[in-house]
């Protein structure tokens, strides 16, 4: 199998390095020369990637074609293509509507949205895909899980939730500079925290479904430092600011 790739920025990086990972998931893999650093780095790591010389040279070679490029330039850049009907098409192009796409590529292809993460490197990440496809399941799970959207509601409900992990670690680095300004060495802080988040997150995943507000009843004990700090938060603004950057990342999705 031949995986191609227009674009390459830092989610193919991470797709192509899970998917040659290991056991290798393709035959060869065929990059956008466009940054020519990362196709560069790639083709050092792996044997199986070929750095095309432009963007048409992708799509012929491919036999499953990722569109990985940034939603300002998308429709120049698809426009510009001259696709195969029938072929499997992955997009990963950010808050991007379905049918404008299908508009864009002007052929009856196999399309499919999909919302990779960074994680899929080491084969641990999360991918959201819509509207349910058996290939390109195959293909996300073997780098990580993957969770087939049977609505496109579903599916943009995900992708707002994908755009928590610059905040997740906003929170985790305003923590960090404020625990190393009160006299804690900073590597210090930062591994602690990393290890109480990433016990938090085992502990949602083992729950057998326990809702998130009895979880947080049962850690914010009454009278407790974790119940001040979520009244804190709560009182002076957090949750409302929360759920208003949810809504305005989703307005921005349905455009």
């Amino acid at each position: 199998m031949r995986i191609g790739f227009v674009g390459t920025g830092a989610i193919t990086e991470a797709m192509v390095t899970g998917i040659l990972s290991g056991t290798p998931l393709a035959s060869e893999v065929v990059v956008s020369p466009r940054n020519a650093e990362i196709a560069a780095r790639l083709a050092r790591m792996f044997p199986a990637v070929r750095i095309a010389g432009d963007n048409q040279e992708i799509v012929d070679a491919s036999d499953i074609l990722v569109l990985a490029i940034r939603p300002q330039i998308a429709e120049e850049v698809v426009k510009g293509l001259r696709f195969v009907a029938g072929q499997t098409v992955i997009s990963v192009i950010a808050a991007t509507d379905r049918d404008r796409l299908k508009e864009w590529v002007g052929q009856e292809v196999d399309l499919t949205q999909a919302i990779p993460l960074p994680f899929v490197a080491s084969h641990e990440g999360v991918t959201a895909i819509y509207p349910p496809n058996s290939k390109v399941a195959s293909l996300f799970s073997s780098l990580g899980t993957a969770v087939q959207c049977g609505t496109r509601e579903e599916y943009d409900l995900l992708a707002v939730a994908s755009a928590l992990m610059a905040t997740y670690f906003g929170i985790m680095g305003r923590t960090t500079s404020w625990l190393a300004a009160k006299g804690l060495p900073e590597d210090s802080a930062r591994d602690y925290l990393a290890a109480l988040f990433a016990g938090l997150s085992q502990t949602v995943l083992r729950s057998n479904g326990i809702p998130l507000n009895e979880l947080s009843a049962e850690f914010a004990t009454k009278g407790g430092l974790n119940e001040q700090v979520l009244v804190d938060f709560e009182g002076r603004g957090g949750i409302a600011a929360l759920t208003e950057a949810l809504e305005g990342v989703l307005r921005r999705i349905r455009g």
